[in-house]
């Protein structure tokens, strides 16, 4: 069975936190979360806030086939996505009176994960 989380419109470019995807694509969900923590970047933040969410997505909705709980230790990261979002364009002056454009990015991040039950 499959658990999604998404945080949209965060406020940080996506090419920051791509990185980090890759990282924990395809692991397990404590995994990703270990090694996101010692992350020194504000995208691991994001990132792992999302993760925490899909496992309590997972965890509150239904059981395993064997009628108990989902476990975190159970559950693996099936697709995480960073997708550009919308952009703020601001302008800044530069000499000889012109004006370049400064693009504040945004990023939709989301995650799927997967029970190990399923995947089989």
């Amino acid at each position: 069975m499959q658990y999604n989380a998404t945080h949209r419109y965060a406020r940080i470019s996506p090419r920051k936190v791509r990185h980090l995807a890759t990282l924990v694509r395809g692991k397990f969900a404590d995994e990703a979360l270990e090694l996101l923590r010692y992350q020194p970047q504000r995208g691991a933040r994001m990132l792992e806030q999302v993760i925490k969410s899909a496992v309590s997505n997972a965890q509150e909705g239904t059981q395993t086939s064997a009628g108990r709980p989902v476990e975190i230790e159970e559950l693996v990261l099936t697709d995480v996505r960073i997708d550009g979002g919308p952009m703020f364009k601001r302008i800044r002056p530069r000499a000889r009176g012109m004006a370049f454009t400064v693009k504040r990015r945004m990023s939709h991040i989301a995650v799927t994960v997967e029970d190990l039950d399923s995947l089989t």
